[in-house]
């Protein structure tokens, strides 16, 4: 667990101003004792420290004891405040500030949240958990407003699970100005996708149905060649269409099936969310 806060000192001046700075920003509060706003405006930061988690380092300095610290920075009033990011000031202000102002100035600096789950939703990508990086990805596109490198993570992650149309759709939003390198890459994944042939087992059970579109058996057991080669969309699908025929066909194996899929899928999976809602309008 990182630091929240550290008191600053000569012996720690170095490792928790300058060094610390090159792996999150560092706000030091410059104060005294005998400083009455200085009183006022520390427990703004500390609060603001806690509730951010050591997303940044409160660094406090004692200018009358660290006087030769308060001295290099250029204090000349109390209470100063400044930011310290890759080793050097670059924001700040003096005098005691309202906490709105105070997180204005942090949100200049700090990550945004969709900067962190796509961090994890990569990490995740790294580890093969597809289904996971697919929730943070999720919610990292829609919270940052469909920032184009995020778009291309989650278009990659559909990819991965198979769930080719989806990634085309997301692609499809990306604006020209941002098809960058990344947005070519997972471009030419996809359509490497699309050009490669399904199973022959696959490709025959589509061209039965297409022959006889109401044969329920054999939407049936082209529901399971699908489950079982990853194309979840298009299995629950058909699926869906044989519960609105009946709730009950073969004897209740079609909707274990459907629960089945939407369990491989994960409850917060977007896809699964979908068919839960659509299975409860069918029940309920």
């Amino acid at each position: 667990m990182q630091t929240y806060k550290v008191e600053i000192t000569e012996t720690n001046a170095k490792a928790q101003l300058i060094d610390e700075s090159f792996n999150r920003p560092v706000m030091v509060d410059f104060w005294a004792d005998w400083c009455g706003p200085c009183k006022s405006l520390m427990p703004i930061l500390e609060k603001l420290a806690e509730e951010y988690a050591g997303d940044f380092l409160l660094a406090k300095v004692n200018a009358d004891e660290q006087g030769m610290i308060a001295a290099q920075f250029g204090v000349r009033s109390l209470p100063t405040v400044m930011i310290i990011k890759d080793g050097r000031p670059i924001d700040g202000f003096v005098g005691a500030q309202p906490e709105l102002e105070v997180r204005r100035l942090l949100d200049k600096y700090l990550p945004k949240p969709w900067d962190k789950f796509l961090a994890e939703g990569l990490h995740l990508q790294e580890q093969d958990d597809h289904a996971g990086a697919l929730v943070v990805l999720k919610e990292a596109y829609a919270t940052s407003n469909q920032r184009a490198d995020i778009a291309c993570a989650l278009a990659e992650t559909y990819i991965a699970l198979n769930r080719i149309d989806e990634a085309g759709e997301i692609l499809a939003k990306v604006r020209l100005a941002d098809q960058g390198a990344d947005y070519q890459h997972v471009k030419a994944k996809l359509e490497l996708a699309q050009n490669a042939e399904k199973a022959p087992e696959i490709h025959a059970l589509e061209l039965q149905l297409q022959a006889e579109p109401d044969n329920q058996d054999v939407k049936y057991q082209l529901a399971i060649q699908y489950s079982q080669h990853n194309y979840p969309k298009e299995a629950l699908e058909l699926l869906y269409q044989l519960l609105q025929k009946n709730l009950a066909a073969r004897d209740g194996e079609v909707r274990k099936t459907f629960t089945d899929v939407l369990a491989v899928l994960g409850k917060k999976d977007p896809l699964a969310m979908e068919y839960q809602r659509k299975l409860y309008s069918l029940l309920y």
